[in-house]
């Protein structure tokens, strides 16, 4: 274990995943979301493969008990990218990033339908909270406030809410398969399915892209690559308690870049919605890893089979 380093892998995953969402907005007016994650997922297979060559860990990525387990996970993680990548073309950066913030909140809940995990009032409270924050930045998107409502980022808005279900269904899956299979397993056959799947939009027509498009599509397919692999080894050096919270350094970011870059200046309403989100995540984060501290406690408390 080494906390510090799984930090600094931490942040580092959140800036190149950062670095890779602006790519697929700075060409999403000409290329399609289903080839953009064509790309995405492309790319990032052989990066993914040489980490695992360099790990010597190939045999594993290859090896599944699960393989039904694999596509369903690649169907919702599919789609969810997709949804994602079409709300980056439609709402500002900032935007799209505080809306994404609904799916940790929402695996809570998921996970005690489809996992039979036991969830508490607090969490459950802090779910509630954080969905409100997300309602907050939806406000002006989905008529709430009939003078800023507008047709394409009122859609903008629901393809990402939607994406981040699909995320949150996502985690529910790879938390069934991790039972079964290594995260080498998970993060090789994602790559796979998701390259697949995303051929299936063809039929609805596919763009050109220019040099330029060109390498910004492959250069995101490569930085996720590389942000998966830093994110994987982030989780390998710190608990995940530790690391999560830096997660929300990607609003800052999402700023930073917006105002920069595509000249998104957020609105107030914005702003109060993802701290209100922001808040109610780092709370459950906070309280879990308290409440792992006390398990931790207990455990070393009790007195070993057959002991005095």
């Amino acid at each position: 274990m080494n906390p510090l380093r799984g930090i600094a892998l931490k942040i580092s995953s959140v800036c190149v995943f950062m670095a890779m969402a602006s790519l697929i907005k700075a060409v999403s007016d000409t290329i399609p979301p289903g080839q953009a994650v064509f790309f995405r997922s492309l790319f990032a297979t052989p990066v993914i493969v040489i980490w695992l060559l360099w790990r010597h860990e190939l045999h594993i990525g290859l090896r599944t008990k699960n393989p039904m387990g694999h596509v369903w996970r690649g169907l919702v993680g599919t789609t969810s990218m997709f949804l994602g990548f079409a709300g980056l073309g439609l709402l500002p950066l900032p935007e799209v990033t505080a809306i994404g913030y609904a799916s940790p909140l929402l695996v809570v809940i998921f996970a005690a339908m489809f996992l039979g995990e036991n969830v508490r009032a607090f969490r459950l409270s802090m779910v509630a909270m954080g969905m409100v924050g997300v309602l907050i930045v939806l406000s002006p998107r989905i008529g709430m406030d009939p003078s800023q409502a507008d047709a394409r980022e009122t859609l903008g808005a629901v393809i990402v809410l939607l994406s981040a279900v699909c995320a949150a269904l996502a985690q529910v899956f790879v938390r069934r398969l991790v039972k079964t299979e290594g995260t080498a397993a998970i993060v090789f056959w994602f790559s796979i399915t998701a390259t697949l799947m995303s051929l299936l939009s063809l039929p609805w027509g596919w763009a050109m892209p220019t040099s330029a498009q060109a390498i910004m599509l492959v250069s995101a397919g490569l930085l996720g690559g590389v942000g998966q692999i830093l994110l994987t080894s982030s989780y390998r050096l710190a608990d995940a308690s530790l690391i999560a919270p830096f997660e929300y350094t990607s609003m800052l970011l999402a700023l930073t870049v917006g105002y920069v870059v595509f000249d998104e200046v957020p609105t107030v309403t914005m702003l109060a919605g993802a701290a209100v989100v922001v808040s109610a995540g780092v709370a459950i984060i906070l309280r879990e890893h308290h409440l792992g501290l006390e398990r931790s406690r207990q455990r070393k408390a009790m007195p070993p089979p057959g002991g005095v």
